[in-house]
């Protein structure tokens, strides 16, 4: 279960107030009111911080007691110090994570450790949430190697991962190998397999002994004599996929391919986050302008999942950096709602479409009243306030 709360106590140092939580650790990144802090030192209490939202809260000190870690885990603890790696995926990888990546600190370091130790992984979630994003963060994280394969534009998966036979008159046959299979032959490389679940299933049959642990090799043809190439030691597998029936490009994979990888969910942003997001990605845009995308978009993904959805799919974080991006460079919310939001909304039925009702509710954020009436879908004001 995802850690929701930490426990912090206060202390009073040369004038300063100091936060210390629970496992020792003096944590100057979390800001509390002074005048909060000396409550704490009169009442015999300690800080509550919500890790999601940045709110304090004053608790009774067995709280901060109750957390404080046993003997098992302070000897964990020693060992992490004094292993390099295990000192590096726990108190050294979420520093390396950008701003820019909005992800729980636990799923990056399990993103980090599952690299370091030469896992295949696979990134889930919907699409435009930060999937890809997160693969090549990983790579200038650990600043190793990188090859990048997109399996879902791909028409030939044959050619792309094993590589080509040419006949020349004057040579006669000769054989290319492709990138990939120099790929697997670098050392520490990180190889980005990206759309896997909308590659070809000649594709997925090729990498099945390349991504299998116990053989770890690519047979560069099917006769029983041909050569193979093992994969170099540290080489490590980051897969993207779209896994849903909204997708309808993408392939059912095979149990037995997606068995060969752990799995790292990434989840969609809330409204406070994808707003943060978008000041980080682009400054230019107001606090106002940055909440009304990310509310548009959270209530598009809250509507889905409902039990009688006016619309079929959600705003995407990579269609609300775009509309930030536009407002941004001078154009008004509806501009760049008529041109990133309306055209992945159905237009059949009139009064009744999904574009009609996508127009209602960013009609809201626009300051306009005109035509209110033909644009009222009952419901809607309570949700996207």
């Amino acid at each position: 279960m995802k850690k929701k709360f930490e426990y912090l106590v206060v202390e009073l140092k040369n004038g300063k107030y100091i936060l210390t939580d629970a496992s020792g650790k003096i944590r100057s990144d979390v800001f509390v009111r002074d005048i909060m802090c000396q409550h704490c030192i009169d009442n015999n209490q300690c800080i509550q911080y919500d890790i999601e939202t940045g709110r304090s809260y004053r608790k009774d000190i067995s709280m901060y007691c109750d957390f404080q870690p046993k003997e098992e885990e302070v000897e964990a603890s020693n060992k992490i110090e004094a292993d390099p790696i295990l000192d590096f995926i726990h108190n050294k990888a979420v520093d390396l994570r950008p701003k820019t990546l909005v992800m729980p600190d636990l799923k990056w370091k399990y993103l980090i450790r599952s690299a370091m130790r030469g896992k295949n992984i696979m990134m889930t979630g919907a699409s435009g949430c930060g999937k890809t994003m997160a693969a090549k963060k990983l790579v200038e994280a650990l600043d190793r190697p990188e090859f990048y394969f997109n399996l879902g534009a791909t028409q030939d998966p044959r050619g792309t991962l094993i590589g080509n036979t040419h006949f020349n008159p004057s040579e006669g046959t000769t054989f290319s190998e492709s990138l990939f299979v120099k790929a697997i032959q670098t050392e520490d490389a990180i190889i980005l397999l990206d759309e896997i679940s909308r590659a070809h299933p000649e594709a997925w049959n090729i990498l099945m002994t390349v991504l299998d642990s116990g053989q770890r090799y690519l047979r560069l043809d099917e006769h029983e004599n041909s050569p193979t190439i093992k994969v170099a030691n540290g080489v490590t597998f980051v897969a993207t996929a779209n896994i849903g029936n909204e997708y309808t490009a993408t392939r059912s994979m095979d149990r037995a391919l997606v068995d060969r990888f752990i799995i790292v969910e990434m989840e969609s942003l809330d409204k406070d986050q994808e707003s943060a997001l978008l000041k980080d990605l682009h400054p230019g845009v107001t606090q106002g302008q940055a909440d009304a995308i990310a509310e548009i978009a959270s209530m598009t993904r809250k509507e889905v999942k409902t039990d009688a959805p006016r619309i079929t799919n959600s705003i995407s974080t990579r269609i609300s950096v775009e509309m930030a991006g536009l407002l941004e460079d001078g154009f008004e919310l509806a501009e760049a709602a008529e041109v990133c939001i309306y055209p992945f909304f159905d237009e059949d039925g009139g009064v009744d479409s999904e574009r009609t009702f996508m127009k209602q509710v960013v009609q809201k954020y626009c300051g306009s009243t005109e035509n209110e009436d033909i644009f009222n879908v009952d419901g809607v004001e309570e949700e996207v306030k």
